[in-house]
C-alpha cells in the first residue's frame, strides 16, 4: 500500500490531512492491484486428487450385519458339540494315538478357543463392542494366536500323512508320537508369537454418534506402515506359505495313491480332496480381499472412496466364511472318517454297557483301532 508520506508527497506541501483523508478515497488502485496480483494467477486450473479427499465413513446396512449374526450363532452352535465330541473320542484312545491324533486334538482345541469368540463378536457386530479394552485386546489376542495355529495344524497333519504314506514312516510310531507333541509346543508359541499385534485393537469411536468398534488403532503418521507389515506376515505365514505346504504334501501323497489299489487309498483320496477343498474355500476369499486392501494402502492399486467401501464390505463377509472353518474341520477329519465313526460308537457303547464286553470283544476291537494307514483320516 501506498505511505501517508508518499500521497503527501502526490498532493502537495500544502496538503492538509481532510485533503490528505479524501484522496486515500479518491486514489485510483488499479495499476497497484495489477502489479501485485498477476491476472494469470487467478486463471490457473486445478486438478483434484480424488485420492486426497476423506471418503465418507463406511456403514455396512442392518439386515447384513444380522445375517452375519445369525451366521456366527449357527457356526457357534456347530463348532462346540462338534469339536467336544472329536475331543472325546481322541481321549479314550490315548493309548492308540497317532502324531495325526495328535495334531487334531490340538486342532480341536485351536478350534474350541475360536468358536468362544463368537459370541464377542456377533454381539458386537449389532451392539457394538461394549466389553471393555482388556476384552478387546484378549478376544482378539485369541482369535489371531488360533487364526494361525489351526492353520500350522492342518500343514502338521498334511506334513504326516505324506510320512506315513509317501516315506513309510510308521515303524518310527514312538519316537513321532514324541516329535508331534514337541511340534505343537512349537506351534502354540509362534501363534502367540505372531498374534501380538492383535494388542493394538482398542475400543473407539469413528464419531461421537456410532456405536464403540473395537479395531486395530496404531500411531496417526505410521499406522499405514504397521497395517501394512502385520498384514504381509498374516498373508505369508497365515496363508500363503501353509497353502503351498499342504498343496505339495498332499499332491505328492494323492499321485501316490494313484499308482495303488484299494478302498482305503480311494477313501483317503476323497478325505484329501475334502481337505483342500475346505480349506480353498474357507480362507481364499478373505486372504484375496485383505491382500486387495494391503496393496490399495501401499497404493499399488486403485484406492478411491468406492473401492475403499467395496474391499471393506468384502473384508467383513469373508471373514464369516474364514470363521466357518472351525465348524467345518470335524466333519472332514472326523465324521466322514469310517475309523472315527466306529471309535465314536464304540465309546457310547462301552459307556452304556461296559460290563457286557468279553475280554476277546475287547482284543478284537482294539486290534481294529489300530489297523490301517491312519486313525481317523
Amino acid at each position: 500500500m501506498y505511505s501517508t508520506s508518499l500521497l503527501s508527497e502526490l498532493l502537495g506541501k500544502d496538503a492538509t490531512m481532510t485533503d490528505l483523508n479524501m484522496s486515500l478515497l479518491l486514489v485510483d488502485f488499479s495499476e497497484f492491484y495489477d502489479l501485485e496480483f498477476n491476472n494469470s494467477i487467478l486463471n490457473v486450473t486445478y486438478n483434484l486428487d480424488e485420492t486426497t479427499i476423506a471418503c465418507q465413513e463406511f456403514t455396512i446396512s442392518l439386515s447384513i450385519n444380522i445375517a452375519v449374526c445369525v451366521l456366527f450363532v449357527h457356526i457357534f452352535l456347530l463348532a462346540i458339540p462338534g469339536n467336544l465330541i472329536v475331543g472325546l473320542v481322541i481321549l479314550s484312545n490315548l493309548r492308540f494315538l497317532s502324531p495325526s491324533d495328535i495334531y487334531l486334538f490340538h486342532l480341536v482345541i485351536a478350534d474350541i478357543l475360536m468358536a468362544l469368540t463368537l459370541p464377542f463378536f456377533s454381539t458386537s457386530v449389532v451392539a457394538g463392542w461394549i466389553f471393555g479394552d482388556i476384552m478387546c485386546k484378549l478376544v482378539n489376542l485369541v482369535k489371531e494366536a488360533n487364526f494361525y495355529t489351526s492353520i500350522l495344524f492342518l500343514v502338521c497333519i498334511s506334513v504326516d500323512r505324506y510320512m506315513v504314506i509317501v516315506r513309510a514312516m510308521e515303524a518310527r510310531k514312538v519316537q513321532r508320537i514324541f516329535c508331534s507333541w514337541a511340534v505343537c509346543f512349537v506351534v502354540w508359541i509362534l501363534g502367540v508369537l505372531l498374534s501380538l499385534p492383535a494388542l493394538y485393537n482398542e475400543v473407539h469411536y469413528i464419531t461421537d454418534k456410532d456405536l464403540p468398534i473395537c479395531a486395530e488403532r496404531f500411531e496417526f503418521d505410521s499406522s499405514d506402515e504397521w497395517r501394512i507389515a502385520t498384514r504381509v506376515m498374516r498373508h505369508l505365514l497365515g496363508f500363503l506359505l501353509p497353502l503351498c505346504v499342504m498343496l505339495t504334501c498332499y499332491g505328492v501323497t494323492v499321485a501316490r495313491l494313484l499308482r495303488t489299489r484299494g478302498f482305503q487309498r480311494q477313501r483317503a483320496m476323497k478325505l484329501i480332496a475334502a481337505v483342500i477343498v475346505a480349506f480353498l474355500l474357507c480362507w481364499t476369499p478373505f486372504n484375496i480381499a485383505t491382500m486387495v486392501d494391503t496393496l490399495m494402502r501401499a497404493n499399488l492399486v486403485r484406492n478411491d472412496c468406492s473401492a475403499k467401501n467395496g474391499v471393506s464390505l468384502a473384508m467383513f463377509i469373508t471373514q464369516s466364511l474364514g470363521l466357518l472353518h472351525c465348524s467345518v474341520n470335524p466333519l472332514l477329519y472326523a465324521f466322514v472318517g469310517e475309523k472315527f465313526r466306529m471309535r465314536f460308537f464304540n465309546m457310547i457303547h462301552r459307556t452304556r454297557k461296559i460290563e457286557r464286553f468279553t475280554p476277546s470283544r475287547s482284543t478284537r476291537s482294539t486290534s481294529q483301532s489300530s489297523e490301517g494307514v491312519s486313525h481317523f483320516l
